[in-house]
C-alpha cells in the first residue's frame, strides 16, 4: 500500500492539550525523538504528564523543579530515573506491572501514547518492536504517534498498529540500547543450580535479568521440553530455544511458542527476534495476569530480591530501606505460579551483601523497605547455601529453615534475634 508522508516528530505536539497523559512504552520501546521534541517545548506546556515504566534515556525535564508543565511519572525506577525521584523532580506509583493498563485508562485528562515502533511492512503495519507491554493495550482506543526506527526489530504477537491507526509518524536511525549479559560469579552460579536441579522437564518458565536469573538459564541446558512464558525476554534465553530446550509444546496457553511482553538485552537478542515465529510479544495485561499464568501446568517463576526477614517477605525494590526500581511482575508471577499445578516460585539472592558484612537474612526488614512478595505468596527462598521451602510452613519452621540458608558467620545473631522476636 502507498504510505503517507511522515513529519517532523515536532508534530507530536499537536495531540497535546493542557492536562494529557503521554503514554510511553518502557526502555527500547521509547521514541527518543519525540521525547526530545516534547522536552524542547516543555516550556509552552501546560499540566502534560509523561507516565513510563524503566526509562533508560535521560531528558532535560527529569530534573526540573518546575512541576506542573512536563511532568514524569515512573512505574518503575531506573539508573536514569532513581536520583531525579530522590530529589522529587519525578513521581513513582506503586503497581503490580498487569494493572499497569487498567491504571492508565483510569487516569483523568487525555490520553495519548507515543512508541519507538518498527519500519511498516508491506500491508502498512507497524510493530512494537521490542515491547508490546502496556502500549499494546491501548492500541486502537487512543490515539498514537510513532517513531519508525530503522534498527528496530519487526515482531510477532499482539503489538502490530496499521497506518490507519496512527495519528502521525516520524522517522529515525539510532541504536537501541543494549544491556549485556551478567556474567554470573561462583555464588550466583550455584544458586542457579539449585534452582535448576529443581526444575522438571515439561515447566514453563519465567526468568527476570540479572546474574542470578541467567545462571538458572544456563543450568537448564539438559532438560527437554521446556515452555517460555516470561515478562522479560532475556539473551539467556535464545541458547534454550536454539538448541530445542525450549519447544512450549506442554504449554496450555500459546502453545509452541515463547511469550514475553517486552525484550532486554544485547544486538543478538534484537536480531533474533526479528520476524521470529516462535515468539510472541503480548500485552501485559495478559502475559502478567496471574490468573492466565496459573493456567500452565508446572509453573515455575524465579526472581531476585535485595532482603529475606523471617517471616519470608521478600524486599525487592529497595535497598537499605530506600527506593530503588519497583514491583514490576514479580508480584504478579509468584502469585500465578502458586496457583498453577506443579507451579513453584523461587526467589533467589546471595546471602551477604556489601562484601560479606552484611547479612541478607534478616530477623525483621530494614526500616523502609517495601515488600513485593508477601509472606503469604512466597514458596521458595534460595542462597547459595540451600532452599528454604517455606509456603505452609510456621513462622518458627521458616525461621529455622531461612537462619539455614544464610552465612554461617550471622547465624548465631539471626539465631539471638529469633529468641527475641519469639520466633525460636
Amino acid at each position: 500500500m502507498t504510505m503517507p508522508t511522515p513529519s517532523d516528530a515536532e508534530a507530536v505536539l499537536d495531540l497535546l492539550s493542557p492536562g494529557t497523559n503521554v503514554v510511553v512504552p518502557l526502555a527500547n520501546g521509547e521514541p527518543v525523538s519525540v521525547l526530545n521534541a516534547i522536552d524542547s517545548a516543555a516550556d509552552r506546556l501546560v499540566g502534560i504528564r509523561v507516565h513510563q515504566m524503566h526509562a533508560l534515556h535521560d531528558h532535560p525535564y527529569l530534573h526540573h523543579t518546575d512541576r506542573g508543565r512536563l511532568d514524569h511519572v515512573s512505574y518503575f525506577l531506573s539508573d536514569t530515573t532513581r536520583e531525579p525521584f530522590r530529589r522529587g523532580t519525578v513521581d513513582l506509583v506503586p503497581t503490580h506491572f498487569s494493572e499497569m493498563p487498567l491504571l492508565l485508562r483510569q487516569l483523568e485528562g487525555p490520553l495519548v501514547v507515543t512508541a519507538s515502533v518498527s519500519p511498516p511492512d508491506h500491508h502498512g503495519y507497524f510493530t512494537l518492536g521490542t515491547n508490546a507491554d502496556y502500549a499494546a493495550s491501548l492500541i486502537g482506543t487512543v490515539p498514537f504517534f510513532v517513531e519508525v526506527n530503522a534498527r528496530m526489530p519487526r515482531t510477532n504477537g499482539r503489538n502490530q498498529i496499521h497506518v490507519s491507526q496512527v495519528a502521525g509518524w516520524c522517522e529515525a536511525d539510532y541504536p537501541l540500547v543494549e544491556v549485556p549479559v551478567p556474567d554470573p560469579t561462583d555464588v550466583e552460579r550455584h544458586i542457579g543450580e539449585l534452582v535448576a536441579e529443581r526444575i522438571d522437564n515439561r515447566s514453563t518458565i519465567q526468568a527476570g535479568i540479572g546474574a542470578v536469573p541467567t545462571a538458572v538459564l544456563e543450568f537448564l541446558g539438559g532438560h527437554t521440553d521446556l515452555g517460555i512464558h516470561t515478562e522479560v525476554m532475556s539473551d539467556p534465553m535464545i541458547d534454550l530455544i536454539e538448541s530445542g530446550v525450549v519447544t512450549g509444546v506442554h504449554k496450555v496457553r500459546v502453545a509452541s511458542k515463547a511469550v514475553a511482553t517486552f525484550a532486554l538485552g544485547t544486538r543478538r537478542l534484537y536480531d533474533f527476534l526479528d520476524e521470529h515465529l516462535a515468539v510472541e510479544l503480548l500485552p501485559v495485561d495478559w502475559v502478567n495476569d496471574p490468573r492466565v499464568i496459573a493456567q500452565q501446568p508446572r509453573m515455575v517463576s524465579i526472581n531476585a530480591t535485595t532482603e529475606v526477614d523471617f517471616l519470608g517477605q521478600c524486599a525487592s525494590e529497595t535497598v537499605a530501606g530506600r527506593y530503588w526500581s519497583g514491583s514490576g511482575g514479580q508480584a504478579d508471577f509468584a502469585r500465578g505460579a502458586m496457583y498453577s499445578e506443579g507451579g513453584q516460585g523461587f526467589v533467589v539472592l546471595p546471602s551477604t551483601a556489601r562484601g560479606g558484612t552484611v547479612s541478607r537474612i534478616v530477623g525483621q526488614l530494614t526500616p523502609g523497605s517495601a515488600v513485593t512478595t508477601m509472606k503469604n505468596t512466597v514458596d521458595k527462598v534460595v542462597t547459595e547455601h540451600g532452599v528454604a521451602e517455606l509456603r505452609g510452613r510456621s513462622i518458627r519452621e521458616r525461621t529455622h529453615a531461612l537462619i539455614a540458608i544464610a552465612a554461617p558467620e550471622f547465624r548465631d545473631d539471626l539465631v539471638r534475634d529469633a529468641i527475641a522476636l519469639g520466633y525460636w
